[in-house]
């Protein structure tokens, strides 16, 4: 039996030996977010000189600094200078929060209950016309039915946070196409998640045939929780906010801060993405008295947090299962990806909008796949439903789509009519 004095020493080496441990993982979470910032900031710089959009250049930035790139280099301490972990991922969560935090501050409750069915149109469509069209492609390749329903999943949910950051930056976020392209991101989002649950149950029971009544009782319970967290967020955000509570320097805005995680918490509690519940925050703050302070202060949180968070997203991209027979596949994806959105969500909003110009922009700011694509597609894996070729392909459709979507979106405005010049000017001083 060891004596005391031996255990002593024995549990000491432990304690150290966790201690290095923890120093080690906090060194490369402060590592990979240095250089992350770091890269994506000095990339954004030269993609802005290029007269491209700045999160262009943060999401090149990610894939080449990422550890899948450069950023495998084993620099500290023999391993990766760049590691993208379950922390680093979390810090990603928490940036996608407060860009959609600020994104909903850009829309009033009245705004989005007047966008609220033209939004829930395009966005369902948004969801319908990808997953439908990427079955049947995928079955007439030759794909078995529940790998092409997982690739069909994948095509259907708008990456949010890109689109918003790029309209943000051209300063037409809050413009009539803009708010429109907000507010189906989001019901597309809600609905994607709705899909992501079935396919995802699909996928660990191999039922391939779940009953329609199943389906419509889990759509009109998630699209029943969103409605019931959005209509508290309107009524009790404002209430809390113009307390006389928060008058001291600093307070009103560190309590907008708290409420924005708290709803965003209680989306996630009830399944669904926290970003949507991030988004209800920021429009129930616009009902606050201190809401230029806020937003002022929200502005300052987005420069930080915005090239941060599609510095990790680029990051995540690992392209090195590509091969011919795979891009081929790709190609095909991606071309499906692209024309679906612009189909399902661009030609329904011709309706709404009344001019083909807008809403070729609501189409094409609707492009960009985001998280919902990669959690489903590593789910798939992970059961080995989806072949390595075919998780690849879903991977390269998103990496794509989100390099895509802002240098398109940009263009698109690059010419801008007399008359939109004028509106867009109008929305720059109300704001």
């Amino acid at each position: 039996m060891p004596s005391p004095a031996s255990w002593n020493l024995t549990r000491g080496k432990g304690g150290r030996a966790g201690r290095l441990a923890a120093e080690s993982a906090i060194l490369h979470v402060l590592v990979t977010i240095g250089v992350l910032l770091f890269a994506a900031k000095l990339m954004a710089r030269l993609v802005n000189k290029m007269k491209q959009s700045a999160v262009l250049g943060e999401i090149v930035a990610g894939i080449i600094v990422g550890p899948f790139a450069l950023g495998g280099l084993p620099l500290i301490n023999g391993e990766p200078l760049v590691v993208i972990d379950e922390t680093i991922l979390h810090i990603g969560e928490i940036a996608a929060i407060v860009i959609l935090f600020v994104a909903g501050m850009q829309t009033t409750p009245r705004e989005f209950k007047k966008l609220g069915a033209p939004s829930f149109t395009i966005g369902a469509l948004g969801v319908v016309v990808p997953f439908f069209a990427g079955y049947f492609v995928m079955t007439a390749l030759g794909i078995e039915t529940l790998p092409a329903i997982i690739v069909a999943t994948a095509l259907t949910a708008t990456s949010i946070a890109i689109s918003v950051q790029v309209l943000n930056e051209l300063g037409r976020l809050g413009s009539r196409e803009g708010r429109l392209i907000l507010g189906a991101a989001v019901a597309d989002d809600v609905l994607g998640i709705a899909v992501l649950s079935v396919v995802l149950t699909m996928v660990n029971t191999g039922n391939v045939s779940p009953s329609v009544p199943d389906i419509t009782l889990l759509l009109l319970q998630i699209l029943g929780i969103y409605a019931a967290i959005l209509v508290a967020s309107v009524v009790l955000v404002p209430r809390l906010l113009n307390s006389r509570l928060w008058q001291p320097k600093g307070s009103a805005e560190v309590a907008a801060t708290a409420s924005c995680f708290a709803i965003s918490g209680a989306a996630a509690f009830a399944g669904l993405s926290p970003i949507v519940g991030a988004f209800a925050a920021g429009m129930a703050v616009t009902g606050a008295k201190a809401i230029d302070k806020i937003r002022e202060y929200a502005d300052k949180l987005d420069v930080l947090f915005a090239p941060l968070f599609f510095a990790i997203v680029g990051a995540r991209v690992d392209l090195r299962g590509a091969n011919l027979e795979v891009m081929a596949l790709a190609g095909v994806v991606i071309a499906v990806a692209v024309a679906t959105k612009l189909a399902g969500c661009g030609l329904p909003s011709m309706i709404f909008l009344k001019d083909r110009g807008k809403a070729m922009k609501v189409g094409i700011g609707m492009i960009s796949r985001g998280e919902v694509g990669l959690i489903v597609a590593a789910a798939g894996a992970s059961a080995g439903v989806l072949s390595g070729n075919l998780y690849t392909t879903v991977v390269i459709m998103v990496a794509a789509s989100t390099v895509i979507t802002p240098v398109w979106l940009k263009a698109a405005y690059r010419k801008v009519p007399p008359e939109e010049k004028e509106e867009q000017e109008k929305a720059a001083v109300e704001k």
